[in-house]
């Protein structure tokens, strides 16, 4: 699957991080509704270097000019502080009637309390892994740190006072992992193998490190530092890269060996003592959804029926039609051509990009093996122009899957997305939260519907798009059966035999994958089916007046929201509302 990177990696949620210093209470009873957001958003920011890089370009122009450089703290005590600042902004929410805000507004407050009202009366606060194998801290803080730009310099000294915090950054996640450990909720020993191996190959330095290397190319790449200020950054970055950076995933590497042995449960988190419950609330989470899990499935598997049946109907009409086209438009075209040719070709369905800048990336030697297939780096809020697309050649992207790739990152997926909705203008704070359904969904759902736009034949188009749903599907099925049912390997085995995936080294992998990665497939296929059932939505309630064009630049305007409450919006967005679509 494609990774979409997220400024907002830490696990605790913002829920759990808005804010550290008690400014969550509304302290001035004439203090807008906005007014306090804005407030909350300019502290989260303060607390959390990381996010404030990847979501301001200038935070001077957003009033922060005198925070202090960190990385997230997770441990156990921190985390009994963040509940109760939770409970004080849930007090301060309570104090605004949402029937005297704009729509905006009141959209946002609808955000901002379900954060505080969802959730589970059991303490699970334990069961979350800070260290899953591809998403979680460990794994993305180096590719944060790589592609980490320096708009000045201060952004330099940022980065490097960031190197200096690693140690009790990581330090708080071994006690996180200590506390797992001794309440039984340690992971198994597989997947602490996965990270050790991992971080061992992070940490090999028999050859010059590419976080080193990636450095030297951005500072030598300015043009406002002089050649000697170049040569002392670099060395700098060098001294604190072995002094804090390496030590640091050597001391998770130790803990995580200490560990290794306390973990009993090697499938899914239904087997751990409130592990459903946990994994009902990392599915709402994750999707957005508010359908029970037997209900996703119920749903799942009418979606996948759906497209076998349609593609036997193609196959019977159609008995040559293949799943590896060979011959369309927009075969050998390069990322530039096609998505070029997509910012065209997507006029009938979708209005104009907000932006058409875009800069295609190849992901250098010396990190493809640690970096996804693709990726969007998100632009930030006050530089919607700056749009860069990752391609990491080792995966080998070429003719149809590098087209579709492109639509899921590009247009109409993640750039034209946050382009869009960056141009309704939606209160500041929710940039910070996070709604992977919602985000994922949404890249889903266009990647599926660009198969249409490749130069195939209509037949061939509906025929690979119906096949991708239901390959996506099967993992959708496996992750809800392995974590709230309790499937085991043999049954995942046997469920993708089935579908005729009968390679069982294939399916270990995708099995295990799954239990170490929770709800990760969920957020693409789930939210790509709630956006099918919002489309069907709108249909029914608009009638003849209903068009797709209307349909994305609603569901754009109202932005990354649980899809209950972009459904409860969608009608305000009609001809006539107060806010127009964002087109």
């Amino acid at each position: 699957m494609k990774k979409f990177i997220s400024v907002l990696f830490s696990l605790l949620s913002l829920s759990l991080t808005l804010l550290t210093n008690g400014c969550a209470v509304r302290q001035d009873s004439a203090l807008s509704f906005s007014e306090y957001t804005d407030r909350l958003f300019v502290n989260e920011l303060k607390q959390d270097t990381l996010s404030m890089h990847y979501t301001v370009r200038d935070p001077a122009s957003y009033g922060i000019t005198d925070y202090q450089p960190s990385l997230p703290d997770y441990s156990p005590q921190n985390q009994e502080t963040q509940l109760s600042i939770q409970e004080n902004i849930a007090y301060a929410l309570n104090s605004y009637d949402p029937d005297e805000l704009d729509l905006q507004e009141r959209i946002t407050y609808d955000i901002l309390a379900d954060s505080y009202t969802s959730g589970s009366d059991t303490d699970t606060s334990l069961y979350a892994e800070i260290l899953r194998p591809s998403t979680g801290f460990s794994a993305q803080l180096p590719v944060l740190f790589a592609e980490y730009s320096f708009y000045c310099e201060q952004d330099i000294k940022d980065y490097l006072l960031l190197l200096q915090k690693m140690p009790d950054c990581f330090a708080s996640i071994c006690e996180y992992e200590t506390e797992k450990s001794a309440a039984g909720l340690f992971m198994s020993d597989r997947q602490a193998d996965r990270l050790i191996s991992d971080i061992n190959a992070l940490c090999e330095t028999s050859k010059k490190h590419y976080l080193l290397e990636t450095f030297e190319k951005k500072i030598d790449a300015l043009d406002f530092l002089t050649a000697i200020e170049k040569k002392d950054y670099i060395s700098e970055n060098e001294t604190y890269f072995y002094q804090f950076f390496l030590p640091s995933y050597q001391m998770l590497a130790d803990c995580l060996s200490e560990l290794k042995g306390s973990g009993t449960n090697d499938a899914g988190l239904c087997y751990f003592p409130n592990g459903a419950e946990y994994y009902a609330n990392l599915v709402y989470q994750s999707t957005g959804s508010s359908h029970t899990v037997d209900e996703l499935l119920d749903m799942v598997e009418a979606r996948r029926t759906t497209d076998i049946s349609a593609m036997a109907k193609l196959l019977a009409k159609y008995p040559d039609i293949s799943l590896e086209p060979t011959d369309y438009a927009y075969k050998d075209a390069s990322p530039e051509e096609i998505l070029a040719h997509l910012t065209d070709c997507i006029g009938d369905s979708f209005s104009p990009p907000v932006s058409t800048d875009f800069t295609v990336n190849y992901v250098d030697d010396c990190m493809q093996e640690s970096m996804a297939p693709a990726f969007y780096l998100t632009a930030p809020i006050d530089a919607v122009d700056q749009n860069v697309i990752y391609i990491n050649p080792s995966a080998g992207y070429d003719g149809i899957s590098l087209f579709t790739t492109l639509a899921h990152e590009g247009y109409p997926g993640h750039l034209y997305q946050t382009t869009k909705t960056a141009s309704a203008e939606l209160p500041v704070i929710r940039n910070l939260l996070n709604y992977p359904g919602y985000v994922e969904g949404w890249a889903t759902y266009v990647e599926l519907l660009s198969y249409s736009y490749a130069g195939l034949p209509e037949e061939q188009a509906a025929f690979l798009m119906h096949n991708q749903s239901a390959i996506l599907s099967l993992y959708a099925t496996a992750d809800l059966s392995i974590h709230a049912k309790g499937w085991t390997l043999g049954d995942t085995i046997s469920f993708f035999s089935d579908y005729g995936i009968s390679d069982a080294a294939t399916v270990t992998e995708i099995y295990y994958y799954i239990v170490s990665e929770p709800a990760h497939y969920l957020k693409y296929y789930i939210g790509y089916l709630e956006f099918l059932n919002l489309k069907a939505y709108a249909q029914k309630e608009l009638g003849d007046s209903y068009t797709d064009q209307w349909f994305h630049d609603a569901v754009l305007s109202i932005g990354p929201a649980p899809f209950e409450i972009i459904r409860r919006y969608l009608p305000d967005f009609a001809a006539g509302s107060d806010i127009p679509p964002a087109c």
